[in-house]
């Protein structure tokens, strides 16, 4: 009898345990951090909105566009350009669960930077009905930098579908993890992807057979860009290349002609300004620091503008890169949103946890991170000052114009919808178009 009482608590104690365990594994599941999730000292704005996201994945294809990276080794200088995408988007759902995404770092064909594959984890439902009830939404672009990927900026991409938008984010083929090639197919095919798609999301928004029939509102569009990204931005913003420029780019066997089309004066790219396009935000935009803009092509852009950038970025540069391209847009209203002491990677998720591997390149970890700030923190930030910029022009929010126009005192720096003491190490300038 007391050897059976034993076994008894033996064994209720055993499956109490193991309850327990379960419990807890799956409390740890949903409540784990996932990239675009709230920090204590997030901002106001940085929050999901009502919407539950849906996310789709669309390949398509750009036909006969030039073949800078083969041109003049075959017969025929064009190819059909492949362009994978993903798109989130508002649903019918309840709730969103966790999502899987599949990604890879390192660089493709290095060999000492292996391609190596990991999971991340989002909050959208695959293939979710759309909220269609609802009309249709403004339409966002997201374009990522050399090299990257669609999934690069997941924590802003979910956010901003959770708002009300569609979100469109480009895999440019030849710039990502998993492809990248020659750098000349980044200069010459950015700017015409980012059309490419645009019209392609309106094209969609009008197909019966399309999850996006009556989604997208394709008219009322932003384009945001990171580093590369940034540089596609500025130019189908309006700002057209420099005869500088035009020089850089006169080694691309047969490309300098093709970039020609998209500078200042060229009346075919005055004629590819569309006005869909209604504001653009740039992130570490590279290319002023090596001349691929001037006064003239930078007065060109006359929509409003959102730029980002760390005030040590060494790569697309500062005072003569991001700041010197805000100063020179003079025909834009426009912000230009500093994070002091950081470098170039203010846009991106932060660093996967296989990044953090020992044995690893460092140049994995700061693929990503930054040796200053907290990703996380940048993160909110970014969903807190995008909201406010696109709910303004795009949705007509002008209770939203208040966290633009912060406390310029900077002994206080008590900003609009900022936590007590959380606005440090921050600047926001606003310069109003001539």
């Amino acid at each position: 009898m007391i050897k059976n009482r034993l076994l008894v608590s033996i064994l209720s104690s055993f499956l109490f345990i193991s309850t327990l365990s379960i419990t807890l594994g799956q409390s740890t599941a949903y409540n784990q951090f996932v990239y675009g999730d709230l920090l204590p000292d997030a901002p106001e704005l940085a929050a999901r909105g009502d919407y539950s996201v849906g996310v789709q994945t669309l390949d398509l294809i750009h036909k006969n566009q030039l073949d800078i990276l083969n041109y003049g080794k075959g017969a025929d200088s064009l190819y059909n350009r492949p362009l994978k995408v993903e798109i989130w988007y508002p649903t019918e759902a309840a709730s969103n669960e966790l999502i899987s995404y599949d990604e890879v770092m390192g660089q493709n064909g290095s060999p000492t930077r292996p391609l190596i594959p990991f999971t991340f984890l989002g909050r959208a439902t695959r293939n979710a009905k759309p909220a269609s009830a609802d009309g249709s939404f403004p339409l966002v672009i997201v374009s990522h930098g050399y090299t990257g990927s669609r999934y690069l900026m997941t924590y802003l991409t979910e956010n901003l579908a959770s708002k009300g938008y569609v979100v469109v984010a480009i895999d440019h083929t030849e710039a990502t993890f998993r492809d990248a090639a020659g750098f000349q197919s980044t200069l010459l095919n950015r700017s015409l992807d980012d059309l490419y798609i645009l019209n392609e999301m309106a094209r969609l928004g009008q197909d019966e057979n399309s999850f996006l029939k009556g989604l997208v509102n394709a008219d009322n569009t932003a384009l945001i860009g990171y580093s590369m990204g940034g540089y596609g931005a500025v130019n189908v913003a309006g700002a057209g290349y420099s005869p500088q420029a035009a020089q850089l780019f006169g080694g691309m066997t047969g490309g300098s002609k093709a970039l020609s089309r998209r500078t200042m004066g060229n009346p075919e790219f005055e004629a590819s300004i569309d006005p869909r396009i209604k504001v653009i935000v740039a992130f570490a935009p590279w290319g002023m620091q090596r001349g691929v803009w001037n006064e003239e092509g930078l007065a060109g852009i006359k929509i409003p503008s959102l730029f980002v950038a760390g005030s040590l970025d060494d790569i697309s540069g500062y005072e003569n890169g991001t700041k010197a391209i805000y100063e020179g847009a003079v025909n834009s209203d426009r912000y230009l949103l500093t994070y002091i002491n950081a470098r170039h990677n203010v846009a991106p998720n932060p660093a996967p946890a296989e990044a953090l591997e020992r044995n690893l390149s460092i140049d994995e970890y700061l693929r990503y991170g930054d040796s200053v700030w907290d990703m996380r923190r940048m993160n909110n930030i970014n969903q807190h000052f995008v909201t406010a910029f696109l709910g303004v022009h795009l949705k007509g929010k002008e209770d939203f114009k208040s966290y633009l126009e912060v406390d310029e005192n900077a002994e206080k720096k008590e900003w609009p919808g900022f936590k007590p003491r959380t606005s440090v190490g921050l600047e926001l300038d606003h310069k109003s178009a001539n």
